[in-house]
């Protein structure tokens, strides 16, 4: 897990906005001299980062005898981050040229967070069913998507070293390999490779038709290895 003064950054704040949030939600309203007594950054650059947290939603000004500054609550803030962002993507998705022809081979997918993100998108996007095969750490952190999943009522197969708590998933309890991961959406999208704790996670991606019926085939076929144990 991320220091929360990284985590920040994610919200658009400088290390600095990010170091002066976090000390006006500790210690509540500040004048800019307080403020930079409390986190050791100049005078000059506190004021500047203070600026900066009002322009950008995170600060407010209270103009008293003494201006002060007060943090405003991070529910708020992201929140009002989140909804700018999604209005903004609805105004380019309608305005960006559409993409001419799918890909036929594949891509390669490096780092952990790619990778998962991928993961977690082609969940959101399918139609009617996926098949999915993932370690249990990984199963944890996706649960949610899959839960959205079941809840339209699509179709979701798992395959996993630890037990499926999802009410209205198809699921087997299997032995895995180290990370290895395994998605296929709607029979025409696989996502296949490793996720690790390095910076060696790698994953390939295709749209190729025949690549994916030969991963379908792979599911399939260790499906019907895990059923015939259980008849044994």
């Amino acid at each position: 897990m991320y220091p929360i003064t990284e985590e920040l950054l994610h919200f658009g704040l400088t290390r600095q906005e990010a170091n002066l949030y976090l000390t006006l939600l500790t210690h509540g309203e500040s004048t800019g001299y307080e403020a930079a007594k409390l986190t050791g950054i100049s005078r000059s650059n506190t004021y500047t980062a203070l600026a900066g947290l009002v322009e950008k939603g995170a600060a407010y000004i209270m103009e008293e005898n003494v201006v002060r500054y007060i943090a405003v609550p991070f529910e708020e803030f992201s929140g009002n981050m989140i909804r700018r962002l999604q209005s903004r993507q609805q105004s380019l998705l309608s305005r960006l040229p559409k993409r001419k022809t799918e890909m036929q081979g594949y891509i390669t997918i490096r780092g952990t967070r790619q990778i998962m993100d991928k993961l977690i998108h082609m969940i959101q996007e399918t139609k009617q069913r996926l098949y999915i095969s993932v370690p249990g750490t990984i199963l944890s952190q996706i649960q949610p998507y899959l839960l959205q999943q079941l809840e339209e009522e699509k179709r979701v197969v798992i395959l996993s070293d630890a037990p499926c708590t999802l009410t209205g998933a198809t699921s087997y309890v299997i032995q895995k390999g180290d990370g290895q991961i395994r998605l296929i959406v709607d029979s025409v999208k696989v996502l296949t490779g490793r996720i690790s704790d390095g910076e060696d996670s790698t994953c390939l991606f295709s749209l190729n038709r025949n690549l994916v019926d030969v991963f379908k085939e792979m599911l399939k076929n260790e499906i019907t290895l895990i059923q015939l144990g259980k008849d044994v």
